[in-house]
């Protein structure tokens, strides 16, 4: 299966973005891999793997326009974005800060318009178009001590049926898709009692990987994918069903 489109994958160069990355990328697209943090691992990430890296803060508007528009101007028009950054400030309603709480909508929920808005009309102007949007069980399901995160992820999921509602008549598909929990490096700094609580809800019996996540989203952004649109694909080992 080749779709050879320039493909942009938000906190791409870790985790499950990476797995997103790599994919894609043997798929037949030329993907670009965008980071915020650590530039010592994108630069790793980016020569390992022969994906160049764009350095961008997705919870800025105004960088994501820059970093679009450069992309473009680079690579030509974007036909798959996949916003995948996302980050955790977790504690209780009565013990969250304002900040904490406006950090994570920002990032992870905030991100989505402002890369969405940066690409859907060139999208629309091409005739299509392949957005997935990474949401989280627990934005279906709620998780104690998230209500940022899972508030953030929830949004996506109406945002993805939304904006899937606008671009469908454009040729631009609009998706979510909801892991469960997954063996990377948020996952594992849960403390290992907490962990093996929430393994023992897993039907299948374990965590996933990221390859599991990144399958989906290369299904979903294929050209064989044309009539899936406003849906959520829910990869959590039958964690959650609904």
């Amino acid at each position: 299966m080749s779709n050879n489109h320039v493909a942009l994958v938000t906190g791409g160069t870790r985790g499950i973005g990476a797995a997103i990355c790599k994919h894609l990328k043997s798929a037949g697209n030329q993907v670009i891999a965008n980071y915020v943090g650590n530039d010592q691992r994108a630069a790793a990430f980016s020569e390992e793997n022969d994906i160049p890296v764009m350095k961008f803060d997705v919870a800025n508007f105004e960088a994501c326009q820059k970093a679009i528009a450069h992309t473009i101007n680079t690579y030509g028009p974007i036909s798959i974005l996949v916003n995948n950054a996302g980050i955790t400030r977790d504690g209780t309603l009565l013990k969250m800060s304002a900040e904490n709480w406006q950090d994570v909508i920002d990032t992870n929920l905030g991100s989505c318009f402002n890369m969405c808005k940066a690409i859907f009309p060139s999208m629309k102007e091409a005739g299509f178009g392949r957005i997935v949007n990474v949401g989280s069980i627990n934005g279906q399901a709620g998780q104690y001590g998230q209500v940022n995160y899972a508030a953030a992820k929830s949004g996506i999921h109406g945002f993805t049926k939304a904006l899937a509602q606008e671009g469908a008549r454009f040729g631009v598909n609009v998706n979510a898709i909801a892991p469960g929990y997954v063996d990377t490096d948020m996952v594992a700094a849960v403390p290992d009692e907490v962990l093996k609580k929430i393994i023992a809800k897993i039907p299948v019996g374990r965590l996933g990987i990221a390859d599991d996540i990144a399958r989906g989203v290369a299904f979903l952004t294929a050209d064989e994918a044309s009539f899936i649109t406003g849906s959520t694909l829910s990869i959590n080992g039958g964690q959650h069903m609904y």
